[in-house]
């Protein structure tokens, strides 16, 4: 039983399916019925799950793990998160303009004359878009949108991405006369 050094989460289990010990477990790669194709997957607690059966159902897929071999042990299961390490993500199938999620974690986000604004702690959807989690000492973490207009430019080499602070929310677009934009007494 041993930690991940850089995990990265690929499904949440969910209920039970069935009597056998199967789990409808959501998957969030591209192909969610590759989800055995990256090697065993670990818990948060060190146990490690070997897939022995996948297939695809509506928004899930439904997966057998050695072991589980009843639906008391798979309920018990409900719930826990599934990582792999970092390490077995295949780079050498991403162009040069594409990255991993997890590979944000951690970066600095920076304006383009370099002030910062915190760092990316995580990356989310919650059914509207992709959103960016920035964290930094003695601000509340701000959730800012992963689109074009808010983050200008990904420097994975540097540690940093640019961004835009108007675009992303973090800073009102004032006018000439010290309004912004959008406020009510804006004399335009």
């Amino acid at each position: 039983m041993s930690k991940l050094k850089n995990p990265i989460l690929m499904a949440t289990i969910g209920a039970a399916q069935g009597l056998r010990g199967e789990v409808r477990v959501r998957s969030y790669t591209d192909d969610p019925s590759a989800l055995g194709e990256y090697g065993n997957l670990h818990s948060n607690d060190g146990r490690i799950f070997e897939i022995l059966e996948i297939r695809e159902a509506k928004n899930v897929v439904i997966v057998r793990f050695r072991g589980v071999n009843d639906r008391d042990a798979a309920e018990a299961l409900a719930g826990l998160e599934l990582f792999i390490e970092r390490d077995n993500l295949p780079d050498d199938e991403l162009d040069d303009d594409e990255f991993y999620y997890a590979d944000l974690e951690g970066l600095d986000a920076v304006d383009p004359d370099g002030k910062s604004y915190g760092t990316v702690s995580g990356v989310f959807d919650f059914g509207a878009g992709d959103l960016l989690e920035l964290k930094g000492p003695g601000r509340r973490p701000a959730l800012i949108p992963f689109s074009e207009a808010a983050v200008l430019e990904i420097d994975l080499e540097n540690g940093r991405i640019i961004i835009d602070p108007v675009a992303a929310g973090l800073l009102d677009d004032e006018d000439d006369n010290g309004f912004a934009s959008d406020s009510p007494a804006d004399p335009k």
